[in-house]
């Protein structure tokens, strides 16, 4: 049961005509985490593109922001706004699929130092691509059902805030991407205090990431809202609302 006397609002920050119904399994992975945390969720949706412009008075009251997956460049800016205000303000954020890309240029980009940093889906002609089109993607022509596509194995680092909220060091989850963390910057990260918290198997792609000394500032390049229920919260949502009440 929900306690009227815990509540907490999060910010959904995505393109304004793919918020609401777009999003649903997103929504109720959410409330199932509020089940479990006997707490009120109320979401608030965010237009990414008024973030553009510099409108960040929407972000001041809240207490977890959520950036879910999605295509395409528009309103991208927006979104990495949102990123780092949850970071330099030690807000609660968890990065789903292109929420964790994103996560990642915010981060090369005011902590590590590497102004230039992008994604080669926004900008194929980046000097810093810290986002690239996975490897075994770039002779593809047919899009249509060629994605990374169902469910990976991943491997937890032992001791991050990952592992801990999975109670356990091999994860599987559901995927739908074509672009991923490009390894080639992965010791430039983690020296400024980015951690690979998970990969795949082979240690070829990187599946989740968090900051040190922060709250809960995570991402994830698979989509575990598929897994979420009622009785039994998805990890990530869980903690994520966890962390929101402290």
């Amino acid at each position: 049961m929900e306690n009227p006397q815990h509540e907490v609002t999060i910010g959904m920050v995505g393109k304004y005509v793919d918020l609401t119904e777009s999003y649903k399994s997103l929504i109720e992975a959410l409330r199932h985490a509020g089940i479990h945390n006997h707490t009120k969720i109320n979401i608030r949706y965010i237009d990414s593109e008024r973030l553009e412009q510099g409108n960040l008075e929407c972000l001041h009251d809240l207490n977890a922001i959520l950036v879910p997956g999605g295509f395409g460049k528009r309103g991208t800016e927006g979104k990495i706004k949102a990123i780092q205000y949850a970071r330099e303000n030690a807000i609660p954020y968890l990065g789903i699929c292109l929420g964790m890309q994103l996560a990642v240029i915010e981060f090369a980009r005011h902590v590590a130092k590497i102004e230039a940093a992008n994604s080669t889906e926004f900008d194929p002609s980046t000097t810093h691509p810290v986002i690239d089109l996975m490897v075994d993607q770039r002779d593809v022509t047919m899009k249509g059902g060629t994605m990374r596509l169902g469910a990976y194995y991943a491997v937890l680092q032992p001791g991050t805030k990952v592992a801990e909220a999975y109670g356990e060091t091999v994860v599987s989850e559901r995927h739908r991407h074509r672009y991923e963390f490009n390894y080639n910057y992965h010791s430039r990260f983690e020296e400024s205090g980015f951690l690979c918290s998970g990969t795949s198997p082979d240690k070829r792609l990187v599946e989740f990431i968090e900051m040190e000394n922060h709250p809960y500032w995570v991402g994830t390049q698979a989509h575990p809202e598929f897994k979420s229920r009622p009785d039994r919260p998805h990890p990530l949502f869980r903690e994520l609302i966890a962390a929101s009440l402290v």
